[in-house]
């Protein structure tokens, strides 16, 4: 039998269950389809803990976008009764002319951000956990932190519930069809009609939008026991940091929340197919972390605690994409993010339900659409 709904959201993942969130407290009739069961650690929106900042390196457009973020995740904790975000401050290490310090100062500089210019010496007396090498340079901001992604997933969805949304788990998408008067949406368990569609389907996108121009990467985390100065790893002596070892490359970490210092290389992952990627753990890949480790947090290189494969759904230049399907005005492509997008989840929540209501964005970010990629999705 055919059902139908105001909007349909396809993927409840983080940017799906954020978008079915503000969707069904604004009274639309939503239904949220997933193929696994959130959350869940085969897509891109898990792994224990997600960085937060403000002094975005990427592009200062995304500033106004993660302010807006900030605000949200507070009333998403007020709301869900449970916590979130823990503030740390974080840093951003690396070369005085690297991409990473410029463009964090130019975010920080062009939106008025608290900020501090640090040097290497003075990076390690603060924070002594850190050895970063004696040219570089740092960018310290007050309000960054962490966010934790399963239980914001597990909020949003639960808000979403609460609001009237009907949500559905272990229901593949096998295809959809828009007719000109709405869109038909077809699972291997029934068929559902909507006026509208959201796909966002993280790493499987493309199953649905064929031509979208992304690529999945496969990214592997790491959690290992400090081997000495456990101390130093708290998250009161130990920031959430980003470091530029070499151009254009980067890793990062987090603190010891009780199960490691959590730590992973930024991109450099292979490409793959979402459903036939190797989720087991290679001694090399732990090996190419640990190489970093040595080097620029010495005192974490201890035993591994544990390990886990991600994905990364990549943009060509590692924008966001959120944009109507260029055939089919009534379908919603939303956010292939890059690796970085966890932390923007409400606030692109609640720009997919602007567009979708209202077709006006609290928030401009005009350069997230597909034009700029000079290639249409079919």
């Amino acid at each position: 039998m055919e059902r139908s709904y105001d909007v349909i959201v396809v993927g409840l993942g983080i940017m799906g269950s954020a978008t079915a969130y503000h969707l069904a407290r604004r009274g639309l009739r939503v239904l949220g389809i997933e193929r696994f069961w959130p959350p869940h650690w085969l897509g891109s929106s898990h792994g224990r803990s997600r960085i937060i900042r403000e002094a975005y390196y990427e592009h200062p457009a995304y500033v106004p976008l993660v302010r807006r973020a900030y605000e949200l995740w507070a009333e998403v904790e007020s709301e869900a009764g449970r916590r979130l975000f823990l503030q740390t401050g974080g840093l951003t290490v690396g070369p005085a002319g690297g991409e990473l310090v410029q463009g964090s100062l130019l975010s920080a500089r062009t939106h008025g951000l608290t900020h501090e210019v640090l040097t290497a010496d003075e990076v390690r007396r603060r924070f002594p956990a850190l050895r970063p090498d004696p040219e570089m340079s740092a960018v310290w901001e007050p309000r960054a932190g962490v966010l934790f992604p399963e239980a914001c997933v597990t909020a949003l969805l639960g808000l979403a519930r609460r609001h009237g949304a009907e949500l559905k788990f272990g229901q593949e998408v096998t295809g959809w069809e828009a007719d000109g008067s709405g869109v038909q949406v077809q699972t291997r368990m029934g068929t559902y009609r909507a006026e509208r569609l959201v796909i966002a389907a993280g790493a499987w996108v493309t199953r649905l939008v064929p031509d979208l121009p992304v690529q999945v990467e496969r990214q592997v985390m790491v959690w290992f026991q400090p081997r000495s100065n456990p101390h130093h790893f708290r998250p009161d002596q130990l920031p959430v940091f980003i470091l530029e070892y070499a151009p254009g490359k980067h890793f990062y970490g987090l603190p010891d929340l009780g199960e490691g210092v959590k730590t992973a290389r930024h991109h450099d992952g292979e490409t793959v197919d979402p459903d036939l990627v190797d989720r087991e753990v290679r001694e090399a890949d732990v090996d190419a972390v640990r190489e970093l480790l040595r080097r620029y947090v010495p005192a974490a290189d201890g035993p591994v605690l544990t390990a886990a494969v991600c994905l990364y759904t990549n943009a060509p230049d590692h924008h966001f994409i959120v944009d109507f399907h260029p055939a089919h005005p009534e379908v919603l492509i939303l956010s292939p993010c890059s690796g970085h997008g966890f932390k923007f989840g409400p606030a692109i929540g609640e720009l997919a339900a602007d567009l979708i209501t209202t077709g006006r964005p609290r928030v401009e970010v005009g350069f997230f659409g597909l034009g700029r990629l000079g290639q249409a999705a079919g």
